[in-house]
Formats: structure tokens, sequence, C-alpha cells
């Protein structure tokens, strides 16, 4: 009997030990069990969800402040609807000016701008073709007026829509065409007047450069997140994580070991090999910013018409690297398995360690020249002191042959073996080969690296970057100006005492 007052059955198990027999609970107590478990999952799940939207807005706070700009944009906008005046000012059509916020408001200034340019140029474009195509099929008569209008729907349709699919046309005008293809079809196809369609269409207009306009005073006035800086910290980002990558996964292979000697922890470690992977999946990201910094001012050091086309070769030469990296780490993996003789590896650590320190050295360099707009006065030194490496690696590669003969020379004088030296076994030659692929893969990276170097040296050239001893004159001049400056102003106060 339990505790409770109730029976309870007990059964002997094999083991020697009893097992209580739970009552079946019937089909309310299954129902209210499902009901409770449902109620539960569902508020984890809200809750899980406002977890997960206050992180994203801890990692990117600008997120939270987007959200604010819309909500203020949307509230200004409405007075034109809520307020007498303005709304009979505007004629009526004060909501096209709230939808045009709701569409045209984007997270970044550049496609705030350039979805307010194709809504405002494509919206007055149409507009004035359609009243022009509609005022040609009116004097056609009321026969021939439908299938003027069909006829010229039919056309600009199709041309605006087969413009969609020019690549230039669709990085930069693609909603703009969509617009273009709505706005013309609805007034060609109206049934009003010519003057009250002229009417509909100023109206229209004016509220839509209202909404366009608020959109972009307030993408830019209120704490402003531009595309093209969020294009140039990437590429930044990018490219220190092909550093990172590289040198770590030669120091996984060797032991595991840094550039200073120490062993990474496998946390760190991981970190490190995994950053490659971020930069093969950014082209479409880096394709946007890239399109919607053009339409972007003047802001910081950017100017307007800054080269940004520049930063996607420079990404696409990291992405290259990044491939390259990522077949190194496919060869360390399969030499993984195989397990490569310990004193191969030997052979060529040195070499390999000091070549991925360098690489990783340039890299680093690079992106301390894009972070900074200056040019590096150690760069071409970098370069001369990573390709040295990559000859005494080769060098290093050429002897593997005669370090294979020698270790069997030594296995077979340890074992006291008096029959002739024969050749390598096979198994000896494909450790060779898989040694030969790594070293082939890390000069191969190499190469790559020389690629991204000189695209940026391309951008430093066109963007005009500053040189690191130019700038060091440049302040130890001001400073001189300065204390000449207070030296002559000491000497006019002692000339006024006398």
């Amino acid at each position: 009997m339990s505790s409770r007052g109730n029976l309870e059955w007990t059964i002997n198990v094999s083991d020697g030990t009893t097992k209580v027999l739970e009552p079946e609970r019937g089909l309310v107590g299954r129902i209210r069990d499902e009901v409770r478990s449902s109620i539960t999952g569902f508020f984890k799940r809200i809750w899980r969800f406002f977890v997960e939207a206050w992180s994203i807005g801890v990692v990117e706070p600008k997120k939270f402040i987007h959200c604010f700009k819309v909500g203020f944009a949307l509230c200004v906008v409405s007075l034109f609807y809520y307020m007498r005046p303005l709304y009979e000012g505007v004629g009526g059509t004060a909501m096209w000016a709230i939808m045009t916020v709701v569409v045209a408001f984007e997270y970044t200034v550049g496609a705030t701008i350039c979805k307010s340019f194709n809504r405002t140029v494509a919206t007055t474009l149409a507009g004035s073709l359609g009243l022009g195509i509609h005022w040609i099929a009116s004097q056609c008569g009321l026969k021939y007026e439908p299938i003027v209008l069909g006829v010229f729907i039919f056309i600009f349709a199709a041309i605006a829509t087969f413009s969609r699919f020019i690549p230039y046309v669709k990085a930069r005008f693609d909603y703009g065409a969509l617009i273009f293809i709505l706005t013309f079809s609805l007034i060609s196809v109206s049934g009003y007047r010519v003057e009250k369609l002229v009417q509909m269409a100023q109206e229209r207009v004016s509220t839509i450069a209202i909404g366009t306009s608020l959109c972009i005073l307030t993408s830019m006035l209120i704490s402003p997140a531009w595309a093209g800086s969020q294009l140039h910290n990437q590429t930044i980002t990018n490219i220190e994580k092909l550093a990172n990558s590289l040198e770590g996964y030669v120091a996984e292979y060797f032991s595991s070991e840094d550039s200073n000697g120490n062993v990474v922890p496998e946390d760190g470690l991981n970190k490190k090999l995994l950053g490659y992977k971020c930069v093969l999946n950014s082209k479409a990201s880096e394709e946007v910013m890239a399109n919607f910094a053009r339409w972007e001012p003047s802001h910081g050091r950017f100017y307007f018409s800054y080269p940004w086309q520049q930063y996607l070769l420079i990404n696409a030469a990291a992405r290259s690297c990044a491939y390259c990296i990522d077949n190194l780490n496919t060869c360390i993996d399969s030499e993984t398995q195989i397990q490569t003789p310990e004193y191969l590896k030997q052979h060529i650590k040195k070499y390999c360690m000091k070549l991925s320190i360098c690489s990783s050295k340039v890299l680093k360099e690079v992106a301390t020249t894009i972070r900074t707009n200056m040019k590096s006065t150690n760069i071409d030194f970098a370069v001369d002191e990573m390709n040295n490496e990559v000859e005494d690696l080769q060098t290093a590669l050429k002897s593997l042959p005669y370090a294979v003969q020698q270790q069997s020379k030594t296995e077979k004088t340890v074992q006291q073996n008096d029959e002739k030296l024969e050749p390598p076994s096979e198994a000896s030659m494909l450790d060779v080969l898989s040694v030969g692929t790594l070293v082939t893969l890390l000069i191969e990276a190499v190469g790559r690296i020389e690629q991204i170097v000189d695209a940026v040296d391309t951008l430093a050239s066109i963007a005009e970057f500053k040189n690191q001893n130019e700038k060091k004159m440049q302040q130890k001049q001001s400073s001189e100006d300065t204390e000449t400056n207070c030296h002559d102003q000491e000497a006019m106060k002692a000339l006024e005492k006398v």
C-alpha cells in the first residue's frame, strides 16, 4: 500500500528486484497531458524567439535602431493622412506616401537611396508615358482605343521585363523596372479623362517624392548604416580569417603549435580553421553591398564614386585563396588517415611553419592597409620574405627522396640487416607523394596571396592611399609649425613688453 492509502501492484523481475506497476491513465488524463505539453512547448518557443531576437540586437545594435527609424518615418508620414490641411494638400493620396516608406526604407543608406530613386524615377517616367499613350489612344476613336492601349502595354511591358534579365539593369534598376510596369499598366488602362489622369499622376508623384525624401533623410541623419563601410569591414575580416586559417592548419598538421611555438588549445584552433569557410560563402552579400555602396554620398573616408568594384576583385582573390585552403584541409585530413611518417613531417616542418607565418604576416599587413587607407612600407619586404621561404620549401621538397633513403638505411642498420639495400617501398613513395601534395598546395596558396596583394595595390592607387612615410612627414611638419608659431608668439609678447 502506498503512502497515499492506495493499493499498488508489484511484480518480481528476473534480476530479483520488484517493480511497481503504474495504473494506465484514462483518455481524459492523456488529453490533459498533451494539452499541458503543447502549452508549455508554445511558451518555450516564444521565449526562445525573444532570446534570439535579443541576442541579434546585442550583436548589432543598429538593427534595433533601424526598427525605431522605420517607426519614426511612418509616424511622421502618417500625419499627411491624419491632419486635414496636409491631407487636402496632397489630394487625398497620402496613403501612397505611407506605402512608399514601407517598401523603400531599407537597413543601409545605399539600399534606401537605391529603392527611393528607382521608385521615383520609374513612377515619373511611367506616368508620363502612360498619359501620352492614353492621349494617343483617345485620338483613335472609341473603336480602336482599347486596341492601341493593348498594343502599347504589350510593347512597353515586354521591353521592361526583358531589361530585368540584363545583369547591369538587374543589379541596379530591377525594382525600378518592376514599378515602371505596374504604374504604366495602371495609368494606361484607366478609364478616367486625360485631365483627371494628369491630376492623379501629379498627386501620386508628389506623395511618392515626400515618402522617399523622408526615407532618405531619416536613414542618413539618424545613426546611418552605410553599405560601403560594411563592405570595407567585411573585406578586412575576410583577409584576416584567411591568415588565421592558413597558419592554423599548418600548426594543426605540425603538432598544433602556433607562430610562437606554443600549443594552441583545441577550441581556439577550431575557430582559426573554420574562418575561411565564411569567405567562401560571402560572394552574394558582397555584391549586394557593393551595388548599394555606389548610391551612397560621401561619408567618412569614403567619397562618392569610391572604387567599390575593386573590393569585389579583392574578395574574389580572397575566395580563390580560401578554395586553396579548403583543398589544404582535405589534404591534411587524408594524410591523417594514412598516417604520414614523422620523419617526413620533421623534414619539412621548419620550412612550412616559416612559410605559413610569413604568408599570414602578408595577409595581415594587407588587411591593415585596407583598414587604415595607407600604403604599407613593410608589404614589399614581407612579400619578398614569403617568396624566399617558398624557395627554401621547394629545395626541401626536392630532397625528400634522399630523406627516405637515409631513413631506410638507418632502419636497416638498427635491424642489423646485411642484405643489399633495396629501393624505398611503395608505401614510402606514397608518403612522399602525399607530403609533396601538401607542400604544393601551400605554395599555391602563396601565389593566390600575391593576387590579393596586387588587387589591394590597385585599390590603393585608384583611391589614392597615402604612404605611411608621407603621413609621418606631415605630422612632423605640423608639429614643427606649431612650435614655430609658439616661438613667434612668445617673441611678439616679449617685443610688446619692451
